[in-house]
């Protein structure tokens, strides 16, 4: 190969390697500025290819997709004077490749760092405004999203980064506050059980009286009903008595003697002492006794 041909390859080396080195490809998933010793030239880039000259342009490419900058938990303080423990985070991407790069320097770190400074002084107003109920649960939408359309005001202008979302992940109390809240909650809960007990027991002493008054009552009538059988049974029984002795009086004497007889020797031991002659023996010495009385 004579000098010729390894000019024409040398040249042909050489040319590719200026058209290799000078064109670059710019993605949708990408953001792109373009420097020239150290200061932005263009950034207005599309998804495409382009050219640049080299050794005097510097290309710098950025991730445009949805980033995530996840803060570290903040001590906050909130209208009632009481502080609060807030984790959160952000959705975000790059706006404005130019905005970006001058603010950060190109460095993502830089970025997150200065947007968290950002979320964090927002809910620090936002917070210091509202209670912990409102932040909770009560206006904790409306919070979000005011915040969002806020910070993403001032992300733009100062950082070229369009905030999509911002969100608390989780709010507590801080440890020393914590347990002070656990032992008024259980002091609470304490006493509204024995306030329950208190209730339940006068609830049953209640129920207690009501049934004892229910057996004194029952006892009490059905004590009259057995008293009011009792004194028609012993009228009935006066009245039986009563006719009988008007039918046959000598037989109705004959055997109440009888029936005193009965009673009073039942039992061996017993010992009466009464007169032979007493009317209580009649029926004894002479079984018509009676009727000669007659």
């Amino acid at each position: 190969m004579n000098n010729r041909n390894l000019l024409i390859v040398a040249l042909l080396l050489v040319g590719i390697l200026l058209v290799t080195s000078s064109a670059f490809v710019v993605k949708e998933t990408e953001r792109a500025v373009l420097l020239r010793f150290g200061e932005v030239v263009r950034s207005d880039y599309e998804p495409g290819l382009y050219f640049k000259v080299p050794l005097v342009h510097t290309l710098r490419k950025f991730d445009a997709r949805v980033q995530t900058v996840d803060s570290n938990p903040v001590r906050m303080l909130n209208s009632e004077n009481k502080f609060m423990v807030v984790d959160s985070y952000a959705k975000y991407r790059i706006f404005n490749a130019k905005r970006f790069y001058v603010a950060t320097r190109g460095n993502e770190r830089n970025a997150v760092r200065l947007l968290a400074e950002q979320i964090n002084d927002r809910l620090r107003d936002q917070f210091g405004v509202r209670n912990l109920h409102e932040v909770v649960s009560g206006q904790r939408d409306e919070l979000m999203a005011e915040i969002t359309k806020n910070l993403n005001g001032v992300a733009q202008d100062r950082f070229g980064l369009e905030v999509i979302d911002v969100r608390v992940k989780r709010i507590d109390l801080p440890p020393e506050v914590s347990e002070s809240v656990f032992q008024r909650m259980r002091a609470g809960r304490e006493l509204e059980a024995r306030d329950h007990r208190a209730k339940g027991q006068e609830a049953a002493e209640r129920i207690r009286s009501n049934a004892d008054r229910q057996v004194v009552e029952i006892e009490s009538e059905a004590q009259r009903k057995a008293e009011e059988l009792r004194g028609a049974g012993d009228a009935e029984a006066a009245r039986i008595y009563a006719g009988a002795f008007t039918r046959d009086p000598e037989f109705y004497r004959f055997t109440r003697s009888l029936n005193a007889y009965e009673k009073s020797f039942s039992d061996r031991g017993d010992m009466l002492v009464i007169d032979p002659d007493s009317e209580f023996f009649r029926y004894l010495k002479d079984s018509e006794g009676a009727q000669e009385e007659e």
